[in-house]
């Protein structure tokens, strides 16, 4: 089949990219701008070079158009603005890219009777911080940051394509992944800089935020290996978690970190650095998704390590 991988040379794209092609897939990498291609590593891009990359910037019809030109027999939408962090900072952004740039795609495929698959990568975070167990598909969703809420009008704009055209589409809800070659701004990676600064300048402690909320963390590797099964199992209209049902402690992966990095130190918490809208649980219910037949393959001590091994 031939894809068309939105955000392609993003963390959790290159690894989809790899996914598909693996799969036999043809793959269509979905850049902002085929310049940004000088900033993936060469390695990567040597271990993509199946993929044959296209322009695609989100919030131009012309640009949206032009991709879908290559007449993908399905789209997995990645493109975002993916840092909860930067979406803070700048909200409106948020909203711009990561929800009209969702209906920038939907309505060009209707514009041009494309029949292909749609895949949008929304998040665990639209379901907020009032549930106490494993998040499930039918709980309600509550976002509480401009990140979770730009996603959640993604998915609303995806399910309202679905309903009125009867277009193939899919709303997926990854929870908290990392793995081998993520940014230094998300919070396993940046534990993992840190620590290992300290170590190496003898400190023994760690000034850090809240350690007390829990997280599900997934391989990105398994959240590729869960997309590219959804672009033929999945049911149309359907929202699938890609989760586990599984979480850790920000403290408890702190440690594990502190472990794999032979660092013997202590985190200090500092309430200044709490944030008013952490989420203090937040893990997924997998089952629908493994009813599929997924099953993550990497345990998080694992995934940790391959992570400060490209760090």
């Amino acid at each position: 089949m031939r894809v068309l991988v939105t955000g392609a040379d993003g963390f959790v794209g290159k690894w989809t990219c790899l996914e598909l092609l693996k799969a036999g897939h043809e793959v269509q990498g979905g850049v902002r701008r085929l310049a940004d291609l000088d900033e993936v590593p060469g390695e990567w891009l040597e271990r993509l070079r199946a993929v044959r990359w296209v322009e695609c910037e989100l919030r131009s019809a012309g640009s949206v158009e032009a991709a879908l030109a290559g007449q993908p027999g399905a789209i997995v939408h990645l493109a975002a603005m993916a840092s909860g962090a930067e979406a803070r900072a700048n909200p409106v952004a948020a909203w711009d890219i990561n929800c009209l740039g969702t209906c920038e795609l939907l309505y060009a495929m209707e514009r041009a009777g494309l029949a292909a698959r749609f895949i949008l990568a929304s998040t665990g975070e639209v379901y907020g911080r009032g549930l106490r167990r494993p998040a499930t598909e039918s709980d309600p969703v509550a976002p509480c940051s401009p990140y979770a809420a730009s996603k959640a009008g993604a998915e609303v704009a995806t399910l309202e394509f679905h309903r009125r055209t009867g277009g193939d589409a899919i709303v997926v809800r990854p929870f908290a992944q990392t793995g081998p070659g993520q940014r230094a701004d998300f919070v396993a990676p940046a534990f993992a800089r840190r620590i290992r600064a300290a170590r190496e300048a003898g400190a023994g402690q760690i000034t850090v935020g809240n350690l007390e909320p829990v997280r599900e963390f997934l391989d990105v590797r398994d959240v590729a290996s869960a997309l590219a099964l959804l672009l033929t199992a999945g049911r149309s209209g359907d929202i699938y978690n890609i989760a586990q049902g599984s979480g850790v402690a920000l403290v408890d992966l702190f440690n594990q970190l502190a472990d794999l990095l032979h660092w013997h130190g202590s985190p200090v918490p500092d309430p200044a650095l709490f944030r008013a809208a952490d989420i203090p649980m937040l893990v997924g219910d997998g089952s629908r998704l493994a009813s599929l037949g997924w099953r993550a393959r990497y345990e998080l001590r694992k995934t940790l390590s391959d992570l400060i091994a490209t760090l």
